[in-house]
């Protein structure tokens, strides 16, 4: 991996064998969200997601940005953001028409190498992740134009991440995937991967053949090749709370399965996106 220097903050680590350019990055210094870059995600799949939180849920120390679990009534609640948004995710107000009105996206990009900077929180009762996501995911059968999920980072369980994953082809019928787990849908405390406390590296090189993946400057598993977007995606990072999906591989708890930890935090030094120049 070859080091880019940014001026006043940590470089990058880039995939050698290229030129890279900066395209878009928000080092998270100013002490308050950038909303000319990201909103808040509130709704999932039509409805409202109740464990979502705006305004709330995020606060700043100067160099990053901080997740943290909020409670109410007895009850966890978290953040996430994102530059762009899903034609799925909010309700429309027509009856005849249940897909509400296109959003304008704050960013849009497409190939390229994507990363982030990130401390992972340490309780089981929340997870972080550091995706890619298309506004139009499951709208037509070719993938290169719908566009494909692409999960950087997944940490379902404190302090470690799971193998990388790509989906498409929407979350229904049609629905497909692959992984470098060896195909192994699976997300669960066994396919962990720990790390130490300290912050870490998430990349991932997306090129017109696939996806490639790196976690502290070294590739972690297989190039992905099974589906691949050619279209422009927008970018997530944040955290949910356990127990608000019912049963889904990897985020489902059963029983006592749940370590939480006070004053938990899920901290990012920076989201950054870079060009390969040629």
């Amino acid at each position: 991996m070859k080091e880019f220097k940014i001026e006043g903050h940590e470089s990058s680590y880039l995939p050698e064998g290229f030129e890279w350019k900066l395209s878009f990055s928000d080092e998270f210094d100013k002490g308050i969200l950038d909303k000319s870059k990201w909103s808040f995600r509130k709704h999932l799949f039509h409805k409202e997601h109740v464990c979502w939180l705006e305004d709330e849920g995020i606060e700043f120390d100067g160099s990053n940005i901080i997740f943290k679990l909020v409670e109410k009534d007895g009850k966890f609640y978290s953040s996430q953001l994102q530059t762009g948004e899903n034609w799925y995710d909010r309700p429309g107000r027509s009856q005849s028409w249940n897909v509400a009105k296109f959003a304008e996206h704050k960013h849009l990009h497409k190939f390229g190498y994507y990363e982030c900077r990130c401390k992972l929180q340490k309780g089981d009762n929340w997870w972080s992740a550091f995706w890619l996501q298309s506004p139009t995911i499951g709208t037509h059968p070719d993938e290169k134009r719908a566009g494909v999920e692409v999960d950087i980072l997944e940490s379902f369980f404190g302090g470690t991440y799971i193998p990388h994953f790509i989906h498409w082809g929407g979350y229904g019928d049609d629905y497909r995937f692959d992984t470098t787990n060896e195909g192994l849908r699976a997300a669960t405390r066994n396919d962990s991967i720990r790390l130490d406390d300290g912050f870490h590296r998430f990349g991932c090189l997306w090129d017109e053949e696939g996806y490639t993946f790196f976690v502290d400057g070294k590739q972690s598993g297989k190039k992905l090749t099974g589906g691949v977007s050619h279209t422009e995606t927008f970018i997530l990072i944040g955290t949910e709370v356990v127990g608000y999906r019912g049963y889904v591989p990897g985020i489902y708890r059963d029983g006592g399965d749940i370590n939480i930890v006070k004053n938990d935090k899920f901290t990012v030094d920076y989201v950054r996106v870079f060009d390969c120049v040629k």
